[in-house]
């Protein structure tokens, strides 16, 4: 099916939960690009050409010079979500990589004896698949950690790297992805001209897992050293373990600082800190906030895969979500990994990874909410450094339209009909709406769902 382009669209009775959810909004696109975000006075359903959301179709005004006005009745919009972390290359792989213990140890091992058999077309296919998976829920930009297996060999290394570049060409037109080849850890007496070589291919940063690494404090400063020589962005898994004695993160802040490389600098996952003792825990995020370190944590995988050492009480892994958020540090949810022997689960869908951290978290009060919103939009679009991005005038439009009118039923419900627009065109558009089969059952559907309501009554207080 051709695309059709949408790039001069007007919107109507918009709500937009990280402005003022209070308010509805007139929209409007030109050239792909947002020209006005204004608050409207009251429901604007009866402005002249306004079309329903439902009975419109990209198709539709195809041909036609008039800019068509879309009723959202009040549907939440955000601007297109933006996955911080994820292994593309890895994801739909458990069908031949098992992990019968759990463990992140066993899904490192078998993933690592398992590489040299995949074939470019093999691992360019499972970024593409997951890539547009994301994609149709929403997402619009992504980071994507490449397994750069040197200790195989050379050709196994780039071989991923060559994959994700030509698949990131293909899909440059629809979702942008961001690509970080890990540093294998131990890896100083490798083939280290190799990750030279990927950095000249032109990927987009430089990652790793230090703590894994038996000299963790040499490995970060030679990635400190390569990001510096190449200009390119550092993203590190750090300290994903139980142990709270693991700290690699505090010499990260503190190398961040040395190398003037502020701002620059993500670490990800920190279940160490989970593990910590307050005292001990907010003097890292303390030192994190000073080097202006931006965070990552993956609550699905970090749950699934952490506390598999313990007896019971068992630890989950997932850091200081709330603690981090209030020492001012940029923050993001993020998916991680689809169906492979780190994570059996997972679909790319940033919402439900939301409501995962809310559980993990315990972050379900109606603030807690809206900063969980923000941790799949406004925070990883900082983690990526991407500069123009929201739903802003003058900037070019990038959002996603969800079947629901509070953040509670987005939530509550994790509606799978969305609307997603990016690059000055529709690229997803959901089917209709699935119906009761039976009349009674449609009448009383309509009934109860006309009395319960989503939208803010007055408290109760017990």
């Amino acid at each position: 099916m051709a695309s059709v382009t949408s790039s001069n669209i007007n919107f109507c009775n918009v709500r937009l939960p990280l402005y003022n959810e209070e308010k509805f909004y007139r929209l409007s696109i030109r050239d792909g690009e947002w020209t006005l975000i204004e608050q409207q006075e009251a429901d604007a359903a009866g402005l002249p050409r306004g079309i329903k959301l439902e009975a419109w179709t990209p198709e539709s005004h195809g041909a036609n010079d008039v800019v068509p006005t879309i009723d959202l009745e009040g549907r939440i919009m955000l601007p297109g979500l933006v996955d911080a972390h994820m292994h593309l290359d890895k994801s739909f792989s458990l069908t031949t990589v098992e992990n019968q213990s759990g463990t992140l140890e066993e899904a490192v091992r078998n993933y690592s004896q398992a590489a040299p058999t995949f074939s470019k077309e093999e691992i360019k296919a499972r970024i593409m698949r997951s890539a547009l998976q994301a994609l149709s829920f929403g997402t619009t930009h992504i980071r994507t950690h490449l397994d750069f297996n040197l200790r195989h060999s050379r050709d196994v290394a780039i071989r991923t790297v060559e994959a994700a570049l030509e698949a990131k060409e293909a899909l440059a037109p629809f979702i942008n992805l961001q690509l970080f080849p890990m540093c294998p850890f131990n890896f100083m007496s490798l083939d280290t001209e190799a990750i030279h070589e990927a950095l000249r291919m032109g990927v987009d940063g430089i990652g790793g897992a230090p703590h894994l690494s038996e000299t963790p404090q040499a490995d970060i400063d030679y990635m400190f050293n390569l990001a510096e020589k190449y200009d390119v962005p550092i993203d590190l898994h750090c300290d994903e373990t139980d142990n709270p004695a693991m700290k690699t993160a505090l010499y990260v802040a503190q190398r961040t600082i040395q190398s003037g490389y502020q701002g620059r600098v993500a670490v990800d996952h920190l279940c160490a800190l989970a593990s910590m003792t307050d005292e001990d825990a907010m003097a890292i995020i303390d030192s994190m906030a000073e080097a202006k370190l931006k965070a990552v944590s993956l609550p699905a995988v970090n749950l699934y895969l952490q506390g598999r050492h313990d007896s019971f009480p068992v630890r989950r892994g997932v850091t200081r979500l709330k603690q981090i958020w209030e020492a001012g540090i940029p923050i993001a949810i993020a998916s991680d990994n689809i169906h492979d022997p780190f994570h059996p689960f997972g679909r790319g869908d940033l919402l439900q990874i939301a409501l995962i951290g809310s559980y993990a978290a315990h972050m379900g009060r109606p603030g807690d909410l809206r900063t969980l919103l923000r941790m799949i939009t406004e925070a990883p679009a900082k983690v990526l450094d991407l500069p123009q991005y929201g739903i802003q005038e003058g900037i070019p439009a990038s959002f996603v339209i969800l079947d629901g009118t509070t953040v509670e039923e987005l939530f509550t419900l994790l509606p799978d009909r969305r609307w997603v627009y990016n690059q000055g065109r529709f690229v997803r558009t959901p089917g209709s709406k699935a119906e009761w089969r039976h009349e009674a059952l449609a009448q009383y559907w309509q009934a109860s769902a006309e009395q319960v309501s989503f939208s803010k009554q007055a408290a109760v207080k017990g």
